[in-house]
């Protein structure tokens, strides 16, 4: 297939364009830089200069593509609009990113019981509600013709295929590393579930293949709280416990969204969709195994 991938040099387009790549596809990857072509090029990737401001450069490449992967950003409406449009009719696949903070309750760090499922979304939180609404404009795209899909990741971890950081442990890590403690938002006892980066590669290619038209996927294969996983950051680091930080403190140094969401809150869901009718088998090292093990050690 031809497929388009958005976000093509960032950390999960990135590895999903590579993947692609490696199972045989032809991938045109959208790329906001030029220099950038040459990342791209190291990983068979075709590289097209843009942004998802340009609507018709979106529109064209989805004509064109057998299949369209937005990868880019999970909060930018316009985008999706133009690729829904360029897709319109074509029962062609449309794999759309979201991140699971969608049912984030910004707990500053104190932990819950509560676990969601696919069929049992909540009502989002005000700062997640344009979000939600762009998750479900895709899955409505199945009633225009598209074989569109939601897939929604959890904390994703592991190297990619571009030199390249996930959303949340480096952000701890390099806060570790410049001030030589170990931190968490309040007492850290906030769970997330998460996922390694080469098994979300599995799920992207299994639902390019095998999905059905509207469907949501959480994107999870366990979970860990933030206590803990700071503690295996401090151990790798050979560093003291880890410490609780206020969440004030926390925000001036991760911002209003990191703070309060990808760090201090919890994003316990369950991902029973892609298994059962996809057959998506998550077996790579979970996450403290990887901290422990794999962290440090970044290829090239």
């Amino acid at each position: 297939m031809k497929v388009f991938v958005t976000g093509a040099a960032g950390f999960i387009g990135g590895s999903i364009a590579a993947g692609l790549v490696k199972a045989g596809h032809e991938v045109i990857g959208l790329i906001r830089k030029p220099e950038q072509i040459a990342d791209l090029k190291k990983i068979g990737v075709t590289g097209v200069v843009g942004s998802l401001d340009d609507r018709d450069l979106l529109i064209a490449q989805a004509r064109s593509a057998d299949a369209v992967i937005n990868a880019a950003s999970s909060d930018n409406r316009a985008a999706v609009e133009a690729i829904i449009d360029g897709l319109a009719g074509s029962g062609k696949v449309f794999l759309h990113t979201s991140g699971s903070s969608i049912v984030g309750d910004a707990s500053g760090g104190l932990g819950t019981d509560r676990i969601y499922y696919e069929d049992q979304l909540p009502e989002p939180t005000p700062d997640k509600a344009a979000r939600v609404a762009i998750d479900n404009l895709v899955l409505a795209a199945a009633g225009k013709g598209v074989r569109s899909a939601v897939l929604c990741n959890t904390l994703i971890y592991g190297h990619g295929a571009l030199p390249r950081d996930s959303v949340q442990l480096p952000r701890l890590l390099k806060q570790a590393r410049k001030s030589g403690v170990v931190r968490h938002v309040g007492p850290g006892l906030n769970i997330w579930s998460n996922v390694h980066i080469d098994d979300v590669v599995d799920l992207y290619l299994l639902a390019l293949e095998k999905t059905e038209a509207g469907a949501f996927y959480f994107v999870e294969s366990g979970e860990a709280s933030f206590r803990d996983m700071t503690a295996a950051i401090a151990r790798a680091l050979d560093l003291g416990e880890p410490q609780d930080w206020p969440l004030e403190q926390a925000k001036e140094e991760w911002g209003y969204e990191m703070a309060s969401y990808g760090l201090g809150s919890n994003s316990r869901v369950r991902g029973k969709r892609a298994r059962e009718q996809l057959g998506w088998a998550p077996h790579r090292p979970s996450v403290l195994e990887w901290i422990a093990n794999d962290m440090l050690n970044r290829p090239g």
